[in-house]
């Protein structure tokens, strides 16, 4: 039997595309039923005008979320108070993908292309999180560039920061470089400054456009509830 908690531990691997969290941890899930094999999820996001290719993107890979769990037979995810909610929940449902739902609209778009580009502002956005613990520790940007992954203390940091650099395809051997550029290259000493500097800039304007999402989506919706807050 499919339980909610299993519905919802897959979720988890769902992300705001843009935020890099995860709808979960940022309140998107409205609701959550399930019955026997059969589940109906419904998000939310933060404005009614949010991009429309963002929206379509967690729409879809929560139905997939969902149905790579164990038992479950039928997959229902739609998204509520959104302009293209329409087009993006029956797009979705019917596999049309982002350019059959919106015909003429999304011409030569690329979704993929667009996942990759935030997954690899991700990456460098874990970096920074990483090497900010290990610059506290008095080490230069110059000497992270000489550290290999084998070197990394354990911790959540350091196991998202490689979640990151597998999903994208890099090396995640221990004795990879820890410092790389978003397209997987090993950065020199030179040029590990310059990288982490970049990094911080990234990283600050996402946790801002984060606070920003969360700030809206309670204002919209009303504060989350306690229960959801511990999840």
């Amino acid at each position: 039997m499919v339980s909610a908690a299993a519905i919802t531990d897959a979720l988890r691997a769902v992300r705001d595309p843009e935020l890099d969290e995860s709808i979960v941890e940022l309140g998107f899930v409205a609701s959550l039923s399930v019955d026997g094999g059969d589940v109906t999820l419904r998000l939310r996001l933060p404005t009614y005008f949010c991009a429309p290719n963002f929206a379509y993107l967690m729409v879809a890979d929560a139905q997939e979320a969902i149905r790579s769990v164990p038992g479950v037979a039928g997959a229902r995810v739609e998204l509520d108070d959104h302009c293209a909610s329409e087009e993006i929940n029956r797009g979705v449902a019917h596999a049309r993908g982002f350019d059959g739902t919106f015909p003429g609209l999304a011409e030569g778009s690329d979704l993929e292309q667009l996942r990759l580009t935030f997954r690899r502002k991700a990456l460098i956005v874990r970096q920074d999180r990483l090497c900010r613990s290990l610059l506290a520790e008095d080490r230069t940007p110059e000497q992270l560039a000489g550290l290999r992954l084998r070197d990394l203390p354990p911790g959540d940091e350091r196991d998202r920061y490689l979640s990151r650099r597998a999903e994208l395809g890099y090396s995640t051997a221990p004795e990879a470089a820890l410092l790389i550029d978003a397209g997987g290259r090993a950065v020199p000493p030179e040029q590990a400054l310059r990288l982490l500097r970049m990094g911080r800039t990234t990283r600050v304007s996402i946790e801002g456009n984060a606070g920003f999402c969360r700030g809206l989506l309670a204002t919209r919706y009303g504060p989350r509830p306690a229960q959801q807050e511990r999840e």
